[in-house]
C-alpha cells in the first residue's frame, strides 16, 4: 500500500496589495467624511453636497490606487452619489429662485406702471 501524502487546503489567489483572506481591510481616509457630507448635503443643506461629491471622488480614487488594500468602497460611493444628486437639488433650487425673482420683477413692474 502506498501512502499519499496530507492535502493542505490551498492558499486563494491575492492580487498583489490586497489582504490575505480573513485580515481586515483599513477602511480609506475620508469615506465615512463622504457619507456624512452627502447625507447632510442632500438632506439638510444642499450648498454642502458639491464638497460631498469631491471628496467622495478622491476618495474612490485613492481606494483604486491601492489594488484592495483599502476598504470603504460603499460609503464613499454612498457620500458621491448623494453629493451628486444633493448638487443637483442645489442647481435646481438657484435656478427656480431665479427664476421667481424675475416674475416678482416682473409683477411689480407691471403692476405699478398700470393706469386706472
Amino acid at each position: 500500500m502506498r501512502m499519499s501524502q496530507p492535502e493542505y487546503p490551498q492558499q486563494p489567489y491575492q492580487p498583489y496589495g490586497q489582504q490575505p483572506y480573513g485580515y481586515p481591510q483599513r477602511e480609506a481616509d475620508g469615506a465615512t467624511t463622504a457619507l456624512v457630507l452627502g447625507i447632510l448635503g442632500l438632506v439638510l443643506c444642499q450648498f454642502i453636497a458639491p464638497f460631498a461629491w469631491a471628496k467622495g471622488k478622491g476618495v474612490l480614487n485613492e481606494i483604486d490606487a491601492s489594488n484592495g488594500a483599502l476598504g470603504g468602497r460603499g460609503s464613499a460611493q454612498a457620500g458621491y452619489i448623494m453629493g451628486i444628486i444633493g448638487t443637483i437639488f442645489l442647481v435646481l433650487g438657484i435656478l427656480a429662485g431665479i427664476v421667481w425673482v424675475i416674475f416678482v420683477v416682473f409683477m411689480l413692474s407691471s403692476s405699478s406702471t398700470s393706469t386706472y
